[in-house]
């Protein structure tokens, strides 16, 4: 997975205070585990979770 879709710091204060801890999260879980489809498919959901998490902030 393309870790870029985790960053954060393009974002408003608002969006990265949500954004952050799941890009940190994502980050470490990149580095920690092996590479495989389990890993690849936990960090997929990992960014729709981060994704629906950013657009609600925005309401």
């Amino acid at each position: 997975m393309n870790m870029k879709f985790f960053d954060y710091e393009h974002l408003p204060e608002k969006l990265q205070k949500v954004s952050k801890p799941i890009g940190d999260l994502a980050r470490q879980m990149n580095e920690s585990l092996p590479n495989g489809p389990e890993k690849s498919a936990g960090l997929r959901k990992l960014l729709e979770a981060k994704d629906c998490l950013v657009r609600s902030a925005l309401e």
